[in-house]
């Protein structure tokens, strides 16, 4: 039985880059690139019981009504092949550009315009307002998967939903094409740099510890968090202050904050005392896609890779 966790960091987390805006236009790998078609899966394969964030969840039969309240579980859902079950998404799922986009929330979930889906599987990150019960008074059943905080918990979610949802070849397909890729992208990192670095959440500036799950990416780099310094951790994504950063002068600066928040190397170096920090010095700060910064399915390898070629570049350079 796995654990159930919390999914309060998630929630802030969510919170603070829910302004993340549209697709760009990176193309997935091949492990995490949307499919078309779903693995073959018989009424045999049903009735089936999942160990959620909610508990065990017993589907009858294979769904072929999905609503999705989690920009990350639809990227989910189309890359294992269950793309043709999912009948609609929330207004932040912006991934893949077929995703039957509605009006629908996740942060504000309405029982009433879920129930109008007619969904039979509803698959959510978050519990606001109660809404596994809610949805549960109308024998509508519900996945809940938390947001991960560590890379295992990620794969693990991708399979339940792959179980759940009758797609559970296609899952374990990507799964082991992820850990694949992370593993080959963690070995090639040139991890005697000694780099040190700050992700940042949004211009606050909020930032992650090795402790979150994007921290935690990190680490497969073998870079040195200055967050883990923060005096206050906050659950894993402390508010820092601009002379906080200023002093720990990080080797290295990525942005998630990019399409919401318009940051770059220049507005950067617009903030008190942060002109002459190394990493804008030395054209070490990297933009990442917000969306892939703030997601936890299939596409965290391109975030990884990311990280990886800068983190190569930097090390080529020191």
């Amino acid at each position: 039985m796995r654990p159930r966790r919390t999914a309060l960091a998630g929630a802030l987390l969510g919170t603070l880059i829910l302004a993340g805006c549209g697709q760009t236009g990176t193309t997935a790998t091949p492990s995490a690139a949307p499919s078309a078609s779903p693995a073959p899966a018989s009424s045999a394969d049903f009735p089936v019981t999942v160990e959620a964030g909610n508990g065990k969840v017993t589907l009858a039969k294979k769904p072929e009504r999905i609503v999705s309240l989690s920009a990350t579980h639809t990227e989910t859902l189309f890359a294992i092949g269950a793309g043709p079950q999912v009948v609609a998404v929330d207004d932040q799922s912006n991934y893949p550009a077929e995703a039957p986009k509605t009006d629908l929330s996740g942060f504000k979930p309405n029982v009433e315009a879920i129930v109008a889906q007619k969904p039979d599987l509803v698959i959510v990150s978050n519990d606001i307002d109660q809404i596994v019960a809610e949805l549960g008074k109308v024998n509508v059943p519900v996945l809940l998967e938390p947001a991960a905080t560590k890379l295992d918990e990620a794969y693990e979610e991708i399979a339940e939903i792959g179980a759940a949802t009758g797609n559970q070849a296609k899952a374990d397909e990507v799964v082991s094409g992820m850990k694949t890729a992370m593993d080959k992208l963690a070995a090639e990192a040139p991890k005697d740099k000694k780099l040190t670095y700050y992700h940042e959440l949004d211009q606050t500036p909020y930032a992650a510890t090795s402790q979150t799950f994007i921290g935690q990416v990190y680490g497969l780099f073998g870079l040195t968090n200055i967050a883990d310094k923060a005096p206050d951790q906050a659950g894993g994504y402390p508010k820092l202050s601009a002379e906080f950063v200023a002093q720990a002068d990080p080797d290295m600066i990525f942005l998630g904050d990019v399409k919401c928040c318009q940051q770059s190397k220049d507005t950067l170096a617009k903030r008190p005392g942060w002109k002459g920090l190394s990493a804008i010095k030395n054209d070490q700060v990297i933009q990442l896609d917000d969306d892939l910064a703030s997601r936890w399915g299939p596409r965290v390898v391109q975030l990884a890779e990311s990280i990886g070629a800068a983190v190569a570049k930097a090390g080529a350079k020191s």
